[in-house]
């Protein structure tokens, strides 16, 4: 395919960047195989990263920091300015082999790559904006301030559903910050961050800069652990299972690094009275079936008043009905394939369990064959009634499937909503002014991000985007989340002759 050879991507290709030196013996690697769930195709083979590599890398790493950390952070951002001028240039084929490899629809691939664009953006301006602060100290002719310093190693540990995003939300902060960073892609897409790291190279090259900036580890479990554990990498920021980011959690803590995690999400939208039900499905539609409700983000719950639950449950039925199914390049498809077989297996699962414990299916599931589907991992939408004790409904499946629920009161909306374990995305589709501002109060949404008339899927860069509770209360990407990159220091200068103690302790010596 085109644009494949437009990334630099061969049949085979080395899996370890030292930043601008590919290396490892893929001849006698062990390999990761990116089969895509598009069309069930081999698209490359990628060497998974030893730990004599590993090694190679974190030295290069090492390195890399002394120089780039030195740097005025202005001119750190000109070079995070320079790849977003690249992914530009770059951003079409770099669309495609996200929705490809990953096999998200080509509008989101597209879109994950303008995130890129944007998070390079906004770097650039945060790049003059590391604001520290001044206080007034309680000794004469003294000054007290703030500021902040980078920390070093970041890193990265990325999910199959965001392949590049993620990873930039990340880098490209970091990098202004003046860290370096080390990125283990999942190892369901390692391709998305080979050619990330290519188009990167180019720039990193351009400017005579030194290896180790930005380098790149593939592999499985093993190889997170080792960054996990390594002393070395202050801040390891990972994305993915809650189960995944305890073990993250458990092993960084135990060394007192610092950890910054995303995880599950089982997202609701609360449907009152008041909504307005064509915001509201376009909202729940795209929620659920968008990335073949494969986002952390997606809409698992929908919550709606009882007066309306009918009306809604109708249009949502119909709605369903007008999906198109298909290969996500094909830009007249709606939904494409989840990422594998075991994907497959998790979500047939899931509906069997909903069944069970006394849901109603009202848009049957299934697995769809025959020309087109060969790959295996397309399935339909599926949309089931259901009640908030079940257990299912509190279980994140990674999958399209929608619950409907039922409430009296906006209390009981409230209560439902926060009635999980996960804390991502929420939100109300309501025109009562009374019940958006309930629902963003303290006593609201207990969801780092909550939303009014719009749905839980997506989130814009400039924001912190997060959860709480066993989403791992992590926040990356805008607002101030950049303060987790960096350390903080408080500097006090004494311009005077005498040197007052605190608590007004005297120590006089001749």
């Amino acid at each position: 395919m085109e644009f494949l050879k437009e990334l630099g991507l061969n049949a085979e290709n080395l899996g370890t960047s030292t930043g601008c030196e590919w290396i490892g013996d893929i001849a006698n690697a062990n390999l990761l195989e990116s089969y895509s769930p598009v069309d069930g195709k081999l698209i490359g083979k990628v060497a998974e990263t030893t730990a004599e590599e590993y090694e190679a890398v974190i030295t290069k790493a090492q390195a890399a920091y002394k120089v780039w950390a030195k740097m005025p952070a202005p001119k750190r951002g000109e070079i995070v300015r320079q790849y977003g001028q690249a992914l530009r240039k770059y951003k079409q084929p770099l669309g495609q082999l996200v929705s490809y490899e990953m096999g998200k629809s080509l509008q989101e691939g597209l879109g994950e790559v303008q995130e890129m664009i944007d998070i390079c953006d906004f770097s650039v301006g945060l790049s003059r904006q590391l604001y520290g602060l001044t206080m007034h100290s309680e000794r004469p002719n003294h000054r007290m301030y703030e500021q902040w310093h980078p920390i070093g190693i970041v890193g990265i540990i990325s999910a199959f559903n965001f392949p590049v995003a993620v990873w930039s939300w990340n880098a490209m902060i970091a990098m202004v910050c003046g860290d370096v960073c080390v990125w283990k892609a999942s190892e369901k897409t390692p391709l998305c961050s080979i050619a990330c790291q290519n188009i990167l190279q180019e720039v990193l090259q351009a400017n005579d800069l030194p290896e180790g900036i930005s380098c790149i580890i593939n592999g499985g479990r093993e190889i997170g652990e080792l960054m996990t554990n390594d002393r070395r990498i202050p801040l390891v920021s990972a994305t993915g299972s809650t189960r995944m980011g305890k073990q993250v959690a458990t092993t960084v803590a135990g060394r007192l690094g610092r950890y910054l995690l995303e995880l599950g999400g089982n997202n609701a939208i609360i449907v009152t009275p008041d909504a307005d039900l064509k915001l509201t499905v376009i909202g729940a539609v795209f929620g659920a079936v968008g990335t073949a409700g494969q986002r952390c983000t997606s809409t698992r719950r929908l919550i709606i008043h009882e007066d309306i639950y009918e009306t809604v449950k109708e249009k949502l039925v119909s709605a369903y009905g007008q999906l198109k199914i298909g290969d996500p390049l094909d830009s007249s498809n709606h939904v494409g394939p989840v990422i594998d077989k075991d994907a497959v297996k998790m979500y047939l699962k899931s509906i069997e369990r909903v069944k069970a414990e006394g849901g109603k299916v009202v848009v049957e599931g299934g697995v769809l064959e025959g020309a087109g589907y060969e790959s295996g991992c397309y399935v339909k939408p599926c949309i089931a009634e259901a009640d908030n004790s079940y257990e299912i409904v509190k279980h994140e499946t990674f999958a399209p499937i929608l619950y409907l629920l039922k409430y009296k009161d906006f209390n009981d909306a409230v209560f439902q909503q926060n009635d999980v374990p996960q804390g991502l995305s929420s939100a109300i589709m309501t025109n009562n002014l009374r019940e958006a501002e309930a629902f963003l109060s303290a006593h609201g949404s207990d969801c780092g991000i909550a939303n009014v008339n719009i749905g839980t899927s997506g989130a814009e860069i400039g924001g912190a985007f997060g959860g709480e509770k066993e989403t791992g209360g992590g926040r990356e990407s805008g607002s101030d989340a950049w303060k987790v990159y960096m350390r903080r220091q408080t500097n006090t200068i004494n311009y005077s002759t005498t040197l007052p103690l605190a608590q007004g302790i005297t120590f006089d010596l001749d």
